[in-house]
């Protein structure tokens, strides 16, 4: 069978240069061993399809006919077009999963190798199948990692919680404002006790707030109201919705932060494709009594694994203009406070004064 020979060597060489793809932006990109590996793994386990086949790798180079393939030369626009590395991911993922569907469904045609005597299933196809599940499963992880380093998220420096209670009597809109005038590029709205209505009309004012002073605006604990109010994005806790509910609710419509007091909870967050994490408590607060704390050690711990120092971090809790240094000492490039600047006489001073002292 010819025909069905071309096809399997084409598939073959298809899903092999896909899972390649694949494997070095693991491997370069996201500095991921056990994901680069498990690629690894995938590519070299599409050997034994064509083994179990019968099919050696000189009899399948002996029925290619690269001039004669009447499909090397039809293209469309989008095959030569990658808006970043993440399109590239996409785009070696899908090429992945339809090669071994067509190599699954042609090698149904071929006799398996009857001479094999191994304990492992010996159908090529089913052999194709088990492993495009596979790769189902590492495109996931793949895709959902590497939208942390798509560039929609930079490292803000200093992101301000806008809780009314904490401005001081005066109006939290004016507090908003003043502190992104005073450099904070990211504003959270962080309010537990208002009702749905009310926690949606201060998402939709604060996002307007944002726009006007190029700020980016990311709703606590809420994706629901973030996608309603237009906000940039949502923080969830670690007893929130997790981030793949998010994406299945928003995709990449929302910027997803987690809280994180660990790195075990750090590194899930970035398995789970966190834009940023919150990294805390890293002093005692008097916004919210903490039981422990996480403290700058837990920060450079961070920003030592190539597994999470490549996402965004803020670190939070009790920072203020007077410890943030010690933070910049342990390398840390943004913070997110609450009282130190929606309490402060003067939040644009206020504001101001913590970003220089980060460095």
């Amino acid at each position: 069978m010819p025909d069905a020979r071309r096809i399997l060597d084409a598939n073959l060489n298809r899903a092999r240069e896909a899972l390649r793809v694949m494997e070095d932006l693991a491997r370069f990109v996201l500095s991921s061993g056990s994901l680069s590996g498990d690629l690894k793994a995938a590519r070299h386990d599409l050997r034994r399809i064509a083994e179990t086949a019968g099919l050696s790798a000189v009899e399948l180079a002996a029925w290619r006919d690269t001039p004669g393939d009447v499909g090397t030369g039809v293209t469309t626009d989008a095959e030569t077009q990658r808006v970043g590395l993440l399109d590239v991911a996409i785009a070696a993922g899908k090429r992945a999963g339809e090669a071994l569907r067509v190599i699954e469904e042609v090698a149904k045609t071929l006799a398996v190798n009857a001479a094999s005597a191994r304990s492992e299933p010996t159908d090529p196809a089913a052999l194709a199948k088990a492993l495009r599940y596979r790769v189902y499963e590492l495109e996931r992880r793949l895709l959902l990692t590497m939208g942390t380093t798509d560039g929609r998220v930079r490292q803000w420096r200093l992101c301000v919680l806008i809780t009314e209670s904490q401005c001081a009597g005066r109006p939290w809109t004016d507090v908003a404002a003043r502190a992104l005038r005073g450099g904070a590029e990211c504003l959270q709205l962080r309010e537990k006790d208002l009702s749905d209505a009310e926690l949606l009309r201060r998402a939709r004012t604060l996002v307007d707030v944002c726009r006007v002073h190029g700020g980016v605006c990311i709703v606590n604990d809420r994706p629901d109201i973030a996608l309603l109010s237009g906000a940039d994005g949502v923080h969830l806790g670690q007893e929130d919705l997790g981030v793949a509910d998010v994406r299945r609710l928003a995709g990449r419509g929302l910027i997803v932060g987690v809280s994180t007091a660990n790195m075990t909870q750090a590194l899930q967050a970035a398995a789970d494709g966190a834009d940023y994490c919150g990294c805390g408590p890293m002093f005692p607060s008097t916004t919210k009594a903490k039981p422990a704390l996480s403290g700058p050690e837990y920060l450079r711990a961070y920003l030592a694994d190539d597994r999470t120092a490549r996402i965004p971090h803020l670190a939070i809790s009790g920072i203020s203009a007077a410890n943030v240094a010690t933070l910049a000492e342990a390398g840390c490039r943004g913070v997110a406070v609450s009282s130190s600047v929606c309490g402060a006489a003067d939040p644009e001073a206020a504001a101001r004064e913590i970003v220089s002292r980060l460095g």
